[in-house]
């Protein structure tokens, strides 16, 4: 499955850089026309560690595997977004948010949330407004894991929990590693 997700979305460019945002020490944006790879019905990425699982409308969760402090002043969640119930979500325009209009279909919508700070992180943009974020999610049919990520300015390094929220969905108080 790794193999197959480097090499999904090549906009094209000649940047050999690996769409992965786990293993990528910058923003990668998800220019138009490349889109986060959607597993097909029944296919499921290989999962990792299970930091917070929220629940979100119809039996679709959110399971986070990773939130880490990254190079270059930016935190990266990264997890799955499954369909445990019997019929297609298709409630996937709320987690794009209000921020901005004409996101298209993406979960642009996420926060954290520094309450120690007091702060809200928005989803970081890229320079022609995309955000950097799993994008093409337009429904989730039964038994789909769709993988997500969603990056975020970072909060202080003295901060080590932030709350991440994504609209239709539980909040979660999850740790910042790295």
């Amino acid at each position: 499955m790794a193999l197959t997700l480097a090499g999904c979305g090549d906009d094209g460019g000649g940047d050999d850089k690996s769409k992965d945002p786990q293993k990528s020490s910058a923003p990668q944006s998800q220019g138009a026309g490349s889109q986060a790879p959607v597993p097909s019905k029944g296919q499921s990425p290989q999962p990792t560690e299970i930091i917070a699982t929220l629940t979100g409308e119809a039996g679709v969760t959110l399971a986070v595997n990773s939130v880490r402090r990254e190079a270059g002043g930016f935190v990266t969640i990264s997890g799955q977004i499954k369909n445990t119930g019997s019929q297609s979500y298709q409630n996937t325009a709320a987690w794009r948010g209000v921020e901005l209009n004409g996101t298209g279909e993406s979960v642009a919508g996420a926060t954290l949330v520094d309450k120690v700070g007091k702060k809200r992180y928005y989803v970081l943009r890229d320079t022609e407004s995309r955000c950097l974020c799993t994008t093409g999610i337009s429904s989730v049919d039964p038994g789909q894991v769709v993988p997500f990520f969603a990056q975020f300015p970072a909060p202080p390094t003295a901060t080590s929990e932030v709350e991440f929220s994504l609209p239709t969905f539980t909040t979660a108080t999850v740790k910042i590693s790295g």
